[in-house]
C-alpha cells in the first residue's frame, strides 16, 4: 500500500478502492465519544468492502499520556476491531512532516511569525489572524511559528452527513499555524500528510473537526493531494452541552458489546433489541450488513446516561 521514491520518500498513489481510518490522541483512555467515531468509521469502511487503518495522533507529545496508546489497542481489540497494517506514530513521521513543510516553503507558501499567544489574545478577534508577520523578514534561526499564506477565497465541501460548508479562510481564519513555536509541527499540517501517505479516500470522524477540513483542504491543494471524501458525525455531549472528552471527565468505557450496540443506536442505525447482549462478532455482523449513513442524525445529542458523569 505505502510507496517509496527517490530518497525513501513516500509517494502519493491513488487508491483503487476504499481506505478509512481511526485516529485517536494517546491523551487517555477511550471514552463513548472516541467510540462513536470508531464504530462509525469501521462500519463505513467495512460495509463498503475497503480497509481501515489505525493511527495514534501523538503529534502533539506534551499532551501525550503514557500508556494511553497501548490501553486504546487493547480497547479496540477487546471490541472486535480489526485494523489492516501496522499501526502508524505520527512521532515517527517528522522527515515526512518537515519535507512537506519545506515544499511550501520552496512554493512560498509560508512565513515564519514571532507573534506570542498575549499579543494575539489583545487583538479585538483573536481568532482571525490579521497577517502582522506576513510581510516581515524573520531569521531561520529565530523563536517563530511557521504559517500558511490562505488564498482570498472560500474552500467548500460536501459532507456525507452535514451536507454543503464552506469558509473564506482569509476572512474567517487567517494565515494559519502548521508549524509550531515550540518546533512540534501542528495537527493540520500532520493529519494532511499522514493521510495522503496511507492513501485515505474516505474520513470518518466528529463533528468538531468540520471546521478543520476546509484548512485541510487547501493544504491539499497546496501539497497537490487529492482530497478524501468527507462524513462528520454528530457529538456525544453532557446535560451542559458540552462535548464529552477528558476535559469534561467523560468516563472511560468498559470493554464490553453493549457500549457497539450503543453506539449504534446513537449513530441511527436502530439496532434489534435481542442485539444488545451478542457477542462483538454477531453485532458486527449485523452493524456491517445494515449499515446507513443516511441514517445519521446531524445533531449533537446526549448517550445513554452510563457514559456521561
Amino acid at each position: 500500500m505505502i510507496h517509496t521514491g527517490p530518497g525513501n520518500r513516500p509517494l502519493f498513489i491513488m487508491a483503487s478502492h476504499y481506505i478509512g481510518r481511526f485516529a485517536p490522541s494517546p491523551t487517555g483512555p477511550l471514552h463513548f465519544g472516541s467510540i462513536i467515531t470508531a464504530v462509525a468509521s469501521y462500519a463505513d469502511a467495512r460495509a463498503h468492502h475497503g480497509e481501515w487503518l489505525l493511527r495514534i495522533e501523538d503529534v502533539d507529545e506534551p499532551r501525550t499520556v503514557p500508556g494511553s496508546a497501548d490501553d486504546i489497542l487493547r480497547t479496540l481489540e477487546a471490541l472486535g476491531f480489526e485494523w489492516s497494517g501496522e499501526v502508524m506514530y505520527q512521532t515517527r513521521r517528522k522527515e515526512a512532516y518537515a519535507a512537506a513543510l519545506q515544499q511550501l516553503e520552496k512554493n512560498h507558501l509560508t512565513y515564519r511569525c514571532t507573534c506570542t499567544r498575549s499579543e494575539l489574545q489583545a487583538l479585538s478577534d483573536n481568532s482571525i489572524y490579521p497577517g502582522l508577520c506576513a510581510h516581515k523578514h524573520r531569521p531561520k534561526n529565530g523563536d517563530h511559528a511557521v504559517r500558511l499564506r490562505v488564498a482570498d477565497k472560500p474552500v467548500s465541501l460536501v459532507d456525507a452527513v452535514m451536507g454543503p460548508y464552506q469558509r473564506h479562510l482569509k476572512n474567517e481564519v487567517g494565515d494559519f499555524v502548521i508549524r509550531r513555536r515550540d518546533g512540534l509541527f501542528a495537527y493540520q499540517l500532520a493529519v494532511v500528510v499522514d493521510d495522503a501517505y496511507q492513501g485515505i479516500t474516505h474520513i470518518v470522524r466528529g463533528a468538531d473537526l468540520l471546521d478543520s477540513t476546509p484548512r485541510q483542504i487547501y493544504l491539499q491543494q497546496c501539497l497537490n493531494y487529492t482530497t478524501p471524501d468527507y462524513l462528520h458525525l454528530p457529538l456525544a455531549i453532557n446535560s451542559e452541552g458540552e462535548k464529552l472528552s477528558k476535559q469534561t471527565c467523560a468516563p472511560h468505557i468498559k470493554t464490553e458489546s453493549t457500549v457497539l450496540f450503543d453506539a449504534l443506536n446513537f449513530l441511527g442505525q436502530q439496532a434489534p433489541a435481542e442485539l444488545e447482549h451478542e457477542s462483538c462478532e454477531i453485532i458486527w455482523q449485523w452493524a456491517i450488513t445494515n449499515w446507513q449513513h443516511t441514517a445519521i442524525p446531524k445533531n449533537n445529542q446526549l448517550p445513554p446516561s452510563g457514559y456521561i458523569v
